[in-house]
């Protein structure tokens, strides 16, 4: 048997230190179609896995027969709870979630069984023939209901100032948030390999590989070292990686046959196999002065947690502490509970709470505006947070916080041009449904906060191996973590780094797996911050020991440029070809960030958060009522990043994290009807094209913050977080209408609904 294809070490792009766009290795391989994906990897004898699903949301299981199954030619193995060696259940914050169903199934698509085949289609037919005795029961879907029942997964509570203020314009609102699927282009992938130790090589699609390699240990019951992961290529993530798919699965059959076993999910099975974006209620009550000023925000948001816990206590977490927004307030009770359902699982995505959070917030700030007689950027600008300010948590902002001037970049943009007559400039498009004088445009604001890094005292940490040697003649970086490139670029941030710190032109990152320590989750916006701040501590210490071979006393200062090391005056003083004559030098860090505690269970209080991110969307939509056709113009964006590491990938982060924004606001939503998913098919559940995604127009500020790694500050999630409800604020310009529930749909627009 051969082993499956090793993904290669990949050699940062040249010339780019901290600041510049260097092409990404990966990028031209993905354009071309030859980037080699989980779903690619291959092995000599190779079997293929499948599961076998609950057709149920909630029932209890009385038997299962597999024997029809196994006697089919092919199958080497069928596997159900019984076979779990280890422990039986797993979870990121809390073991609920069984590796098969044990005796009841709590969501529609369960695992309950898997197998292996020497064949896919084999082994689908075969998983045909199980036999599941299922005892029906009445699933438990609406969120109030489960809350009633004391089906709590946790509840966190925010007390600050007075809870009994009073003000002279007070405005309600109820709001919905539907949903969302992280939707990544590659579905769930991975290749287990036995191992002659008796333990197993998974290469799989994943954001936390170490986090992966404890789950999957314990349910095999085998010591952690035993189980080796090794990152293959990632087709996208948003969240919905951070939790086990098949990793088990593809181990436990891998180590039963003796024989590599891949797992490859479909569409449909991949709407099941992942969790999603927590569906939210929002309750708000806002009041103020006469002239605009905040006086309280009293709110209860309800997140329906799905059938396990999953990351759904920190959600909540952030729903609550952050349920405010951006903005200076004296006075503020919020109550936000996560609740266990019969609907899928949800956890992870983009914004983590923030996105729910802030639709509700501001669209209580648009009413507000109305209700004053205010400009809805001026009232926020009235109110906006700046360095200083006090968080509901009680937690001082002690680094830039540029809310006005994010909003007034957004606001002094030139507007779009007005619509004309090409139909592709309407919102019937190339149909020719719309013509302009049906056209109704409408400009909306928002501004939203996010976290970065982990918070409430978790020991968020991140290492990295950093060696410095000749290769060939040449001085050559090797950078080693176990961080997860899931498309955001960090592998070409790690090269920049060791660059910037070292000096040196060639960079090799080594493919993350689990031989080096923990990189922690590539999630919550901190892999730049946390392994980035790993790599350059690293190289810094690297960079210590090889300055201890001069052969004179080191200068206060010295630089290291273009393979030489010089003092402040800019002379040479050695080569690194000279220095390295004596060997590599090898250091491996293990970086941590300020700490932070947990919040208050009573009062909320609590320094629980590392960093803020803040960004700004102004949207320009045109919409035709008598079709309920929304065509958005142009989405204006303005961000603070602390620092630009890579300014080109920044940028992309922001477009793409808009475009997920303009999918909640107009699209996606997963519909779950009695804890049956009704579109889990790209068919019916709709994503933008390229065609849906209008001009942006981005404002990069670099305000540093002084507790960051170069002072930057966490990209990915701030744009997806505030272009929602811009979107749905342009509409309500557009239309008139309240649209409290996203994503809108056609019937909200034509009274339908």
């Amino acid at each position: 048997m051969t082993g499956p294809p090793v993904v290669a070490p990949t050699v940062g792009a040249t010339g780019g230190g901290i600041g510049s766009s260097p092409v990404r290795p990966d990028g031209t391989l993905k354009v071309r179609g030859e980037f080699a994906f989980s779903s690619d990897l291959w092995a000599e004898h190779m079997l293929c896995g499948v599961t076998l699903r609950s057709p149920y949301p909630a029932a209890r299981i009385d038997g299962i027969d597999v024997t029809a199954a196994l006697a089919v030619p092919g199958v080497y193995a069928v596997l159900t709870a019984a076979d779990v060696p280890g422990d039986r259940y797993y979870g990121l914050e809390v073991a609920d979630q069984p590796v098969l169903a044990i005796d009841e199934v709590r969501y529609q698509g369960e695992p309950v069984a898997v197998l292996a085949a020497d064949h896919p289609e084999t082994a689908r037919r075969a998983a045909t023939l199980i036999r599941v005795d299922y005892a029906v029961r009445t699933p438990v879907t609406d969120p109030e209901a489960a809350l009633a029942a004391g089906r709590l997964v946790r509840h966190v509570p925010i007390r600050r100032g007075d809870p009994d203020a009073t003000a002279e314009v007070v405005v309600t609102g109820e709001y919905q948030v539907g949903m969302q699927d992280q939707a990544f282009l590659g579905p769930e992938s991975g290749l287990a390999v036995p191992a002659p130790d008796g333990g197993v090589e998974l290469y799989v699609a994943t954001q936390w590989l170490h986090a992966d390699q404890r789950q999957v240990a314990a349910a095999l019951g085998l010591p952690v070292e035993l189980v080796r992961l090794s990152l293959a290529g990632v087709g996208g993530a948003f969240g919905a990686r951070e939790d086990l798919s098949m990793q088990v699965h593809a181990s436990l059959l891998a180590l039963r046959t003796g024989r590599p076993v891949r797992m490859v999910y479909g569409r449909e099975e991949s709407f099941v196999g992942h969790v999603h974006r927590h569906p939210a209620t929002l309750r708000y009550e806002h009041g103020a002065t006469r002239d605009g000023r905040l006086v309280y925000v009293r709110a209860r948001i309800l997140l329906d947690g799905g059938a396990y816990t999953s990351t759904t206590p920190a959600v909540v977490a952030n729903a609550a502490s952050l349920g405010v927004g951006p903005y200076q307030v004296p006075n503020v009770t919020v109550d936000a509970y996560g609740v266990h359902t019969n609907n899928p699982p949800c956890g992870a995505m983009r914004g983590f709470g923030a996105v729910q959070a802030c639709f509700g917030y501001e669209s209580q700030l648009d009413r507000l505006a109305e209700a004053l007689g205010l400009d809805p950027v001026e009232l926020r600008v009235r109110n906006a947070m700046t360095e200083g300010s006090v968080l509901p948590t009680g937690q001082r902002v002690d680094g830039p916080a540029p809310v006005a001037r994010l909003l007034g970049l957004v606001r002094d943009r030139p507007p779009p041009p007005p619509a004309g007559p090409d139909p592709r400039e309407l919102p019937g498009g190339t149909g020719g449904t719309t013509t302009v004088d049906q056209v109704r445009r409408g400009v909306g604001y928002a501004v939203g906060i996010k976290n970065v890094c982990f918070s409430e005292g978790f020991d968020d940490s991140a290492a990295a191996r950093v060696r410095l040697e000749l290769l060939g003649g040449e001085p050559t970086v090797l950078v080693h973590t176990a961080a997860a490139e899931v498309g955001q670029g960090l592998v070409t941030v790690q090269a920049q780094i060791a660059r910037t710190e070292l000096g040196v032109e060639r960079v090799v990152v080594a493919t993350a797996d689990t031989t080096v320590g923990s990189a922690g989750s590539s999630s919550a916006s901190r892999q730049t911050y946390m392994t980035g701040g790993a790599v350059r501590q690293a190289c810094r210490a690297v960079r210590a020991r090889l300055l201890a071979r001069l052969p004179g006393p080191a200068p206060d200062r010295t630089d290291l440029v273009g393979g030489q090391v010089r003092d402040h005056a800019g002379q040479v003083l050695a080569s690194l070809v000279d220095l390295l004559a004596a060997g590599p030098v090898e250091e491996t860090v293990t970086w941590r960030h300020r700490p932070t505690r947990p919040l208050d269970p009573v009062t909320g209080q609590g320094d629980a958060h590392v960093q803020y991110a803040f960004a700004a969307h102004r949207a320009t939509v045109d919409v035709d009522l008598e079709l309920g056709l929304v065509r958005v113009v142009e989405i204006a964006t303005a961000q603070d990043v602390g620092r630009a590491v890579n300014p080109r990938a920044v940028r992309g982060q922001i477009h793409g994290g808009t475009t997920q924004g303009l999918g909640l606001a107009l699209m996606e939503e997963l519909r779950v009807v009695d804890g049956v998913i009704r579109n889990g098919s790209f068919t019916d559940y709709l994503i933008p094209t390229i065609l849906d995604v209008p001009p942006m127009v981005v404002d990069v500020l670099e305000l540093a913050d002084p507790h960051a790694p170069y002072g930057l500050r966490g990209v990915g999630e701030p744009p997806t977080i505030s272009a929602t409800p811009a979107i749905v604020a342009a509409i309500r310009d557009a239309t008139g209408l309240p649209l409290t529930q996203v994503p809108v749909r056609p019937e909200h627009l034509t009274g339908t609904c």
